[in-house]
């Protein structure tokens, strides 16, 4: 089955995971793009960035369960989550606390990065 049905626009549904807490903003979407146009390399933070949501003591103060729903979403869709220090910069990373987590090999960019050779680790900002 496609799991995406393309609409009268010729673009697949988005859905966004975006709250009112600001983690993901909407013009970057859930998975903003985390490979590198030019060379096609998939870029992970080389380490969780200093308020990464994966620390304990919850330091971007997400809503109980937030977090929870985030990864629940991005394993369903075999997705990933974005290191929010990178979003809106011109080089998105895939978070180091999500990949470092339980079933992380549900995500089809880590996977396909790791059979490729092509996971580029980068300093968060």
């Amino acid at each position: 089955m496609n799991r995406h049905t393309v609409h009268n626009h010729g673009e697949p549904p988005r859905r966004s995971l975006t709250h009112d807490d600001g983690a993901e903003p909407e013009a970057n979407g859930p998975y903003a793009d985390v490979a590198d146009p030019h060379t096609g390399a998939v870029r992970l933070c080389a380490e969780m960035c200093t308020i990464c949501i994966f620390r304990p003591g919850n330091p971007m103060h997400l809503q109980e369960g937030r977090v929870t729903d985030m990864v629940a979403e991005a394993r369903e869709r075999e997705g990933h989550i974005t290191c929010h220090s990178t979003l809106g910069t011109d080089t998105p990373a895939i978070c180091r606390g999500y990949a470092d987590g339980p079933n992380q090999g549900r995500s089809l960019a880590l996977r396909l990065a790791r059979a490729l050779g092509t996971l580029h680790e980068v300093t968060p900002p």
